[in-house]
C-alpha cells in the first residue's frame, strides 16, 4: 500500500523524527506505483508555484519553502522555518528511488 503525506513543520520531511506524524496535515492511500507517482505530480505541480524553494531527496522527500515563512518560537526565542513536505511511503516505510 502507497501513502502519500503533507506535513507542515520545522524540519525538512527526510529528517523524519520520532513525531513526525504529529505534524501530518493530511494523508492519502494508494494501491499501486502509477496513481502514487500521479497524485504526488499533481501535487508538487500545485505547491511549487506557491513557494521560493523546492528540494527534493531520494526521490520519496519533497520539501517547499520560502524565507518569508517563519513563525516565532518561545522555547527558542527565536524564528523558526515553516516546511511544507510531502513524502511517499510504501507499506509505511520511506519509496526510496
Amino acid at each position: 500500500m502507497y501513502e502519500v503525506v503533507y506535513m507542515k513543520a520545522d524540519f525538512e520531511p527526510w529528517w523524519m523524527f520520532e513525531e513526525w506524524r504529529d505534524y501530518c496535515v493530511s494523508s492519502k492511500t494508494f494501491t499501486n506505483k502509477i496513481d502514487t507517482e500521479a497524485y504526488v505530480k499533481e501535487q508538487i505541480g500545485k505547491m511549487e508555484p506557491c513557494f521560493e524553494h523546492y528540494e527534493i531527496r531520494k526521490g520519496c522527500f519533497h520539501a517547499f519553502w520560502s524565507t518569508s515563512e517563519k513563525y516565532y518560537c518561545n522555547g527558542c526565542e527565536g524564528d523558526l522555518q515553516l516546511y511544507h513536505g510531502i513524502i511517499v511511503l510504501l507499506d509505511g516505510e520511506p519509496n526510496i528511488s
